[in-house]
């Protein structure tokens, strides 16, 4: 199915796995939970927060009681269904934002397919590339290490310790502030979004640590 036969959420702010969401069901819930259709992994976010459905009449939304609410364009919502259109801005819990966009011809070029998530790694060579694409300049040692165990353990979450482990061997782990390792992550991220911007390869697992998302080893 092409992404473009479904309406799309697409994530602008929230600790999402995806940027987009196909609704490719009659009925999505969006929560904390891993199962949920749309799954954003933040503290504030109720476990099945809010649904969104397709009625003959197009797409609606409500809350699902979540304790911290959901907003369709700035307005608190409540458990009765709104109609939702191309364009319109889904807060949730104001730690996300998601824009619906319609299953129409005019989908915005955003929603234009684009290939799935790789990164291959030549561990001799200290080498790495995105999309086919080499990462240059090389990423610092500190960055090609975390990426490095990461890749070797894709899809499992590594804790604060192993990074610690291998990226500080002679530190220890109470003189490496939390800090440091969240800033040491988000340069690598900001270091593979160079080439792709549109997928989130290096996710934080709140309260665990961190995964590569969907990383296919060559």
């Amino acid at each position: 199915m092409s992404i473009r036969e479904v309406a799309v959420l697409i994530v602008q702010e929230g600790n999402s796995p995806k940027t987009q969401w196909p609704l490719v069901k009659e009925v999505n819930i969006i929560g904390r939970e891993p199962s949920c259709d749309i799954y954003i992994d933040e503290r504030q976010i109720s476990r099945q927060h809010a649904e969104i459905k397709k009625t003959s009449n197009g797409y609606t939304i409500c809350d699902l009681a979540s304790k911290n609410g959901t907003f369709l364009n700035g307005e608190a919502m409540t458990t009765t269904p709104q109609l939702i259109r191309n364009g319109d801005e889904i807060g949730v819990a104001l730690c996300a934002k998601l824009t619906f966009v319609e299953d129409d011809a005019t989908a915005p070029p955003i929603l234009a397919e684009h290939p799935r998530p790789s990164i291959k790694m030549d561990l001799l060579a200290k080498r790495v590339w995105v999309l086919d694409k080499e990462i240059l300049p090389s990423l610092s040692p500190a960055q090609y290490n975390l990426l490095e165990l990461l890749y070797q353990n894709a899809e499992h979450v590594i804790s604060r310790e192993q990074v610690i482990a291998t990226v500080w061997p002679d530190e220890s782990a109470e003189g490496i502030s939390e800090q440091a390792i969240d800033a040491l992550a988000r340069r690598l991220r900001e270091r593979i979004a160079e080439i792709d911007p549109e997928n989130k390869y290096v996710e934080t697992v709140r309260g665990h640590g961190f995964r590569l998302n969907l990383a296919k080893k060559e």
